[in-house]
């Protein structure tokens, strides 16, 4: 059974993104198979990996994302799954067993314009959708935009598992106690459409500290969301295991430059002009994706 993880935090700008998709690609040269559902209405995901050329068709036509699913809805998941998303500019694999579900700007049409079946909310008809495909998967990571309107409802209705992007401020601490009170209304709202074989609820598993810039001391927001965290565990409102990762996630120019190539980082190798930053980075994103194989929830 794949293991499905959600990342997200309601604050915005936390390096959520960069994180995921490096996550990813590190995830799949270690040889899993990972599917990267990108359900961000900003589509950075998407851009990124696919970069503009093959994204702008999908987001000029609207077929092949994600939208599709529920409008005009003849499209499944299974249809929009781009296998080895990573290539090079013949069309050439460059990353094997890395997939993405892809989306475009429409997918804000989700929030407002989406009538459907009020019996059949849509991050039920995505879980359903899902769950067609998921056995082709060691991992499958939902990229959600900081709320838990409709969008990210599927990843999170989907996951058994979320994972929170934090940067040492106290705007990440608010973003990740606003998530945890939105996550216990969400689940109770949804618990009817639940199955037991879907799992047990999405819980916040884990924090993993991301974009840390050089001289900047994470110890004090550290102890300032631990003991936030503890006190979400002992109101059993967080998983028993939950805890703030070992690896955190340097901030590289790098990031940056692999966002512009259309790569992970972990293809283009360190920086010209900062080769050392380039390969620490590289180093924080491949301990992530260690730790978080290792970092099962109890």
């Amino acid at each position: 059974m794949a293991r499905k993880i959600a990342f997200i935090n309601y604050k915005g700008g936390v390096g959520k993104t960069s994180l995921i998709v490096n996550t990813a690609a590190c995830l799949a040269k270690l040889g899993k198979r990972v599917l990267l559902c990108d359900l961000d209405t900003q589509s950075n995901a998407s851009i990124w990996l696919l970069r503009l050329e093959r994204w702008n068709t999908i987001n000029a036509t609207g077929t092949g994302s994600v939208y599709s699913l529920f409008d005009p809805g003849a499209a499944r998941l299974s249809d929009i799954v781009v296998r080895d998303v990573v290539q090079d500019k013949g069309g050439e694999p460059l990353l094997p067993g890395l997939d993405l579900a892809p989306t475009a700007f429409n997918l804000v049409d989700l929030e407002n314009e989406y009538i459907g079946d009020p019996r059949k909310p849509a991050y039920l008809v995505f879980q359903e959708q899902l769950a067609e495909i998921e056995h082709n998967y060691d991992f499958i990571l939902f990229d959600c935009p900081p709320n838990i309107l409709r969008a990210s409802q599927c990843g999170v209705f989907s996951a058994n598992e979320i994972y929170v992007p934090s940067n040492p401020d106290a705007l990440s601490l608010i973003g990740f106690t606003l998530l945890v009170e939105k996550l216990q209304k969400f689940h109770q709202l949804s618990a009817s459409f639940r199955t037991a074989a879907m799992g047990r609820p999405a819980q916040v598993e884990g924090i993993i500290f991301n974009a840390i810039k050089t001289g900047v001391d994470i110890e004090v927001p550290k102890m300032r969301m631990q003991l936030r965290l503890n006190q979400f565990k002992t109101a059993k409102r967080a998983g028993k295991g939950a805890r703030i990762f070992d690896s955190i996630v340097r901030d590289a120019m790098v990031v940056r430059r692999a966002v512009t190539l259309g790569l992970p980082v972990l293809l283009i190798g360190g920086d010209p002009d900062e080769p050392a930053a380039g390969s620490n980075v590289v180093t924080d994103y491949r301990q992530v994706a260690s730790e978080l194989i290792r970092h099962e929830p109890v």
